[in-house]
């Protein structure tokens, strides 16, 4: 039996995380913090994620010709992910993201993107024939929105669903929104593309209905430890988190993506794929890091 094959297509940065007491509040300097350097960036995190879990990952991506864009491909390559689709820039460095963590898991993180800004469509010769060859592709926003557009306007010609984690958050067309299958926006990303603030069940519905409505065939809202809302033909429903101790959130929704498309190209439902994703997100918390962070397909069984 043919394995399926996904392609993800994204970010790719070198994360430089301080772990402290709290976050700084403008103009204030936090001592005491202990530092890590971890690969990130949400595309990479989602390849990583989903490759972890047993897909057929193939990742398309923009590094810079530095030792950061080096170490993240040998990465790849050593996660099994296939690597051809892996650009070189050599105009820019590759993608770096400040973050800060504090003592509750909450973070805060400036990006320098870096070579991930200078992904186009253009660099992939053939990219219709490249795209027909895969059952899915997952993207996020941290490549240009024409970049996003162009691949999506593609797959669906190729009748190839696209999965989009829109984050980070900002407003999309309903042209792009109408050829979507699957969106998983947090509740920040679900106000800026329906213009509903998320804070409940009741107001999650009214925003899944206003993106179903925009053409997004399933839409997938997550509320961070509360769980995922589910909406898909006209039903819905909670899927609760897993109760964790949590000591790092950075990554949880990179890895809640990767294992949702792993689901759906097992066959598994949307709400399986979901309670699937949960587990996976559950594990990822209670590690340090972005990419290391993420499960392998034992731990969640």
């Amino acid at each position: 039996m043919k394995k399926p094959k996904l392609l993800v297509i994204g970010s790719v940065n070198t994360d430089m995380v301080v772990k402290s007491h709290s976050l700084p509040k403008p103009g204030e300097t936090v001592l005491g913090g202990t530092f890590f350097m971890n690969a990130g960036g949400k595309g990479a995190n989602q390849a990583v994620a989903a490759a972890r879990l047993g897909a057929d990952v193939s990742f398309i991506c923009k590094i810079g010709n530095d030792a950061f864009g080096e170490k993240s491909k040998q990465i790849f390559e050593d996660e099994g992910i296939d690597t051809s689709y892996v650009l070189l820039d050599t105009e820019n460095a590759s993608g770096v993201a400040l973050i800060a963590v504090d003592d509750n898991a909450e973070n805060c993180i400036v990006v320098a993107s870096g070579a991930n800004a200078n992904l186009h469509a253009s660099d992939i010769k053939d990219l219709p024939s490249v795209i027909e060859q895969y059952d899915y592709v997952l993207m996020q926003l941290e490549i240009p929105i024409a970049t996003i557009q162009e691949i999506v306007e593609i797959a669906y010609q190729k009748n190839v669903p696209v999965i989009l984690n829109p984050a980070p958050a900002q407003i999309l067309s309903k042209d792009l929104l109408s050829k979507l299958y699957l969106i998983t926006p947090n509740e920040t990303e679900s106000e800026f593309i329906t213009g509903i603030k998320v804070t409940d069940a009741e107001s999650a519905l009214l925003a899944a209905e206003k993106m179903h409505d925009m053409g997004v065939c399933c839409v997938i809202i997550t509320l961070g430890s509360k769980g995922a809302f589910i909406y898909k033909d006209s039903q819905y429903e909670i899927i609760p988190s897993l109760k964790v101790k949590a000591v790092d959130t950075t990554a949880a929704g990179d890895v809640f993506n990767g294992a949702v498309v792993v689901g759906l190209m097992e066959g598994k439902s949307v709400k399986e794929s979901v309670q699937f994703a949960c587990k996976a997100a559950a594990i990822s918390v209670t590690r340090m890091g972005a990419q290391s962070s993420a499960p392998y397909r034992n731990e969640i069984i």
